[in-house]
C-alpha cells in the first residue's frame, strides 16, 4: 500500500531512486542511472508550490539530484550539472541544502568555483533559505569554497555582516579568516607581480644582446661592402670595355684567319691579360723594384 503522506507518483520515483542507487553504486552504470533519476523527477508533481524539504516527494526528489548528480561526475560530464539540477528546481532559491552543498564542492573541485557564484548569492540571500538550519554551514561552505578563491572578499564581508543566523563569536572568526586570506591573496599578487617584471626585465636584457649582435653583424656587413666596392672601384673598367669591343670586330666584323686580323687579337690577347692580373692579384700588391 502507498505510504501515507505521499504525493502522487512519490511511490516510482521511489522505486526508480532504488533502482538508480544500485546502478550507481553496484552495476557502475552511470549513464543508466542518470536516465532513472531523469525519469524519477518526472514522475514527481512538477507543480510551481516551493518545497520546504519536509515532505517525502521532496526527500525523493533530492535523492534522485543526488544520485544523479555523482553519475554525472563519475562521468566526467560536470558542467551538465547545474544546467542538470536547475531543470527540476527552476530557479537556485529553491535548490535543496544538500544539492546545493554537492554542486559547491564538485565545481570547487574541479577549479570552476565561478560558475556557483551567482547561484549561491541567489540560495543565501533568499530569506526563507536563512531559517533553515543548515544555512550557516552553507554560508561558511560557500565562502571558503567560492567567494575566497575568487577574490570576493568585500561580498564575503558584507554577506557575514548580514547574517542573522550567526552569532557574534562566529561571525567575527569569520571575519579574521576573510582578512586573512585577502592578506595572502594580496602577498601572491605581489610576488607574482615582481615575477613579472623579472621576466620583463630578462626579456629585455636578451632583447638588448640581440640589439648589439644584429648591430655588431651590420657594422662587418658594412665594412665588407665598403671594402667590396673599394676593390671593384679598383677594376680596369675602361680596359674591360675595350677589350670586348675588340672582340666584337674581331668576331663580328673581321675574320680570324686573315693576316689584317692578327694585330687585333694580339692587343684583344695583351688587354684580357692585363685586366685578368687586376681583378686577380691582391689590391694592395707592394711596387716591384728593380
Amino acid at each position: 500500500s502507498e505510504a501515507p503522506g505521499w504525493a502522487p507518483g512519490s511511490m516510482q520515483a521511489a522505486s526508480l531512486l532504488e533502482e538508480a542507487t544500485d546502478l550507481l553504486v553496484l552495476h557502475r552504470d552511470f549513464a543508466a542511472a542518470v536516465d532513472k533519476c531523469e525519469a524519477g523527477c518526472d514522475s514527481l508533481s512538477t507543480g510551481a508550490e516551493r518545497c520546504l524539504f519536509i515532505t517525502s516527494s521532496a526527500e525523493v526528489k533530492c535523492s534522485l539530484c543526488v544520485v544523479g548528480i555523482q553519475a554525472l561526475a563519475e562521468m566526467n560530464r560536470w558542467r551538465e550539472v547545474l544546467s542538470w539540477v536547475l531543470q527540476y528546481y527552476r530557479v537556485p532559491e529553491h535548490l535543496p541544502p544538500k544539492v546545493l552543498e554537492l554542486c559547491i564542492l564538485l565545481y570547487s573541485k574541479v577549479r570552476e568555483p565561478q560558475v556557483m557564484l551567482e547561484v549561491g548569492s541567489n540560495w543565501l540571500r533568499d530569506q526563507t533559505n536563512k531559517s533553515l538550519p543548515e544555512y550557516g554551514s552553507l554560508l561558511e561552505l560557500y565562502l571558503s569554497r567560492v567567494l575566497l578563491p575568487l577574490g570576493q572578499f568585500e561580498g564575503a564581508e558584507e554577506l557575514v555582516r548580514g547574517c542573522d543566523g550567526l552569532n557574534s563569536e562566529r561571525q567575527q572568526a569569520i571575519l579574521v579568516t576573510i582578512c586573512e586570506s585577502q592578506c595572502q591573496w594580496n602577498q601572491r599578487e605581489e610576488m607574482h607581480l615582481a615575477a613579472e617584471e623579472q621576466q620583463d626585465e630578462a626579456a629585455e636584457t636578451v632583447l638588448g644582446a640581440l640589439s648589439q649582435k644584429l648591430l655588431t653583424m651590420l657594422m662587418l656587413l658594412r665594412r665588407a661592402l665598403r671594402s667590396m666596392s673599394s676593390h671593384f672601384c679598383l677594376l680596369p673598367y675602361k680596359k674591360m670595355l675595350l677589350a670586348t669591343f675588340l672582340l666584337y670586330l674581331v668576331v663580328v666584323r673581321l675574320d680570324p684567319a686573315s693576316p689584317t686580323a692578327l694585330p687585333f687579337i694580339y692587343k684583344l690577347v695583351q688587354l684580357f691579360r692585363q685586366a685578368w692580373a687586376a681583378v686577380f692579384s691582391p689590391v694592395h700588391r707592394p711596387p716591384i723594384q728593380d
